[in-house]
């Protein structure tokens, strides 16, 4: 089977994504997840995913932002890949392709956080020549 990237533009193929969102978002329900996604593309969300055989393997939520501290970079906010699909270079597929798009739109960056214990996704990160550069740190409100 061959490895298709594409982006999400439609409904169907935002929500052909929920599946592997949802390893990654549990608290996002699927009833959510299309308007959630829609209210994000506001503010420049996209969607890149990976599929074999027309499903789904892995895919990428990211933003163009500008910041004081970076310029403008090209933010990773979800990275995620169906469990019987990791290791087969989905993730890094997606991780290639955003970078080259970042490069295209003059991009100084490509940033991510990512969990503390995602102790593989920090090797492919780091493998992608990634460098952990800060702590993220976050304060709910209640």
């Amino acid at each position: 089977m061959q490895r298709e990237l594409f982006m999400a533009g439609s409904d169907s193929e935002i929500e052909s994504c929920y599946p592997v969102f949802a390893l990654l978002r549990p608290h996002v329900r699927r009833e959510e997840f299309l308007a959630q996604v829609r209210r994000q593309e506001r503010e420049s969300y996209q969607i890149l995913a990976a599929r074999l055989d027309r499903r789904v393997v892995s895919a990428a939520g990211f933003r163009f932002a500008e910041f004081l501290a970076w310029g403008r970079v090209l933010y990773i906010d979800d990275l995620t890949t169906l469990a019987e699909a990791r290791g087969q270079g989905h993730a890094g597929a997606i991780l290639d392709r955003l970078i080259d798009h970042a490069r295209a739109r003059q991009c100084a960056a490509v940033h991510l956080d990512s969990g503390y214990a995602r102790h593989a996704a920090h090797r492919l990160y780091l493998g992608k020549g990634f460098e952990l550069t800060s702590h993220h740190l976050a304060r709910r409100l209640d």
